[in-house]
């Protein structure tokens, strides 16, 4: 990964945390490398650290580091040379009709009921299904950074403003968009309501002369996190270099 030396954060501190279960490996253990303090990471700072591999999830920013293992590979998309494949052209069409919202970050409790239910549906039994509001708030409404709210809701009528199919949350930085979190009605099970959120994004980095999209993690062992290598062409952050990576 990229050698912190070469970073300007000298105010910036970087400690490993203790193992823990990995979430997304079955009997493997995980560590992480955690910047501080928080109040110092603002958007300039967070575009450096991002470029290294580190993301946040709220006010705690992190990266992969682990002792044995180089699974989780930093992945971000090539947004003006992105090609839609098969299904992603058909989530596109089918998703046409949602209405974007694109919000500052702020408590809004029907956001939290979707949240919760896309939980129970899709993460039952995992750490994040029993997330209560402080949680929720301190997981997806803090931020140092430009961050926004993207709500999609069905089209409005004359009574109702449009069902609440779907929010995603966004840091708008110097070189991209960082898709930081998605949720949607998971009880859809026609839907394509994730895939149609990335493909927004990536065309909201290219109307703003952005050049990628951050996804995240990718793991190709995990079911949870392989999807994102069919956002091609997309880059990983290998041996400290941004390198082509393939869902091959």
């Amino acid at each position: 990964m990229t050698r912190l030396k070469e970073l300007p954060l000298t105010t910036l501190q970087f400690y490993a945390t203790a193992p823990y279960p990995c979430s997304y490996l079955p009997n493997k253990t995980a560590r992480s490398q955690v910047a501080t303090p928080s109040h110092l990471i603002h958007a300039d700072v967070y575009n450096e650290l991002i470029h290294a591999g580190f993301r946040r999830s709220g006010l705690y920013t992190y990266r992969p580091y682990c002792d044995s293992c180089k699974a989780c590979i930093a992945t971000r998309v090539l947004v003006n040379q992105f090609t839609p494949n098969r299904s992603q052209r058909r989530a596109w069409k089918k998703h046409s009709g949602l209405q974007a919202s694109v919000l500052n970050l702020g408590y809004q409790e029907e956001h939290y009921q979707l949240y919760q239910r896309y939980q129970n549906e899709r993460h039952a039994g995992g750490d994040m299904d029993s997330d209560d509001q402080d949680q929720y708030m301190q997981f997806l409404l803090q931020s140092r950074v430009n961050s926004r709210i993207v709500e999609f809701r069905d089209g409005p009528n004359d009574t109702h403003p449009g069902r609440l199919r779907m929010v995603s949350m966004i840091d708008i930085l110097e070189h991209g968009i960082s898709s930081v979190y998605t949720f949607y009605d998971a009880s859809d099970n026609a839907a394509s309501f994730g895939s149609y959120s990335i493909m927004w994004q990536i065309e909201q980095a290219r109307i703003l002369h952005l050049p990628y999209l951050y996804l995240g993690y990718y793991i190709k062992e995990s079911e949870k996190m392989s999807y994102k290598a069919k956002y091609q062409p997309m880059e990983g952050l290998i041996e400290d270099h941004w390198q082509k990576l393939t869902s091959s």
